[in-house]
């Protein structure tokens, strides 16, 4: 029986496009993007080795619970959701599989629009508040963070198991950041999210509490925009 595995071909065509599709709508361009960029390529690389050529875990798992769990050394036990809840029938038509695409694809998506977005307010010196940013801190981030999702309900490995929880944590440390070089590169005196319709982040040369939360129809906040326009 053909296990599908040792494919190496297959398994570098994989990699070489899912990494060059997520330059070319991530586009980094500063070390920091690089490296996130690179962090989450490396999630490919191990992702496709196993996939298509050396199943680590699935030699491992089948070499101590093989006959408990009902793994074997076939591509199919490769879905091991599917496989350790009993799902019978093709896995590439389970709705796990399905959902794994739906948030891969949605996660791509993400990147390139936030990227867009983005693109154009840091050419304009302004903040991004259009788009997915009018809703969401950090789409971009979001967006990986569901490309890994997606794969690991499709193909979780050991591997990128524990690469996961890092990079998710990654993505946090870097959005906190970001937020604060925004804060003191802007001179915002309180943090752009979340904005209501209209209503533009403030910036002051001085120091000024945290103001209160606007609602754009407010009669209050409408008197209070216009005494700071004066500064």
């Amino acid at each position: 029986m053909d296990s599908g595995y040792g494919n190496w071909i297959l398994a570098a065509v994989n990699i070489i496009i899912f990494v060059f599709f997520l330059k070319s709508v991530f586009k980094p361009q500063n070390p920091t993007d690089w490296t996130t960029y690179r962090s989450l390529a490396a999630f490919f690389v191990a992702l496709f080795a196993e996939m298509y050529g050396f199943p680590l875990t699935i030699y491992l798992l089948a070499s101590t619970f093989g006959s408990k769990l009902n793994i074997d050394l076939t591509h199919n036990s490769g879905h091991l959701l599917e496989t350790l809840l009993g799902i019978k029938g093709d896995p590439h038509f389970s709705l796990l599989h399905i959902g794994g695409n739906i948030l891969v694809g949605a996660g791509f998506l993400m990147v390139a629009s936030a990227w867009q977005t983005l693109y154009t307010a840091v050419k304009a010196k302004k903040i991004a508040v259009t788009g997915l940013y009018k809703y969401l801190r950090h789409p971009q981030y979001i967006g990986f963070s569901i490309i890994i999702l997606g794969f690991l309900l499709q193909w979780p490995t050991l591997i990128t198991l524990v690469m996961a929880p890092f990079l998710w944590w990654r993505y946090w440390r870097l959005a906190k950041a970001e937020e604060k070089e925004l804060l003191i590169s802007h001179r915002l005196k309180f943090p752009p999210y979340p904005l209501p319709n209209n209503i533009q982040p403030y910036r002051s040369q001085s120091v000024h509490p945290h103001p209160p939360h606007y609602s754009p129809n407010s009669l209050k906040s409408q008197n209070l925009l216009q005494k700071r326009q004066k500064y």
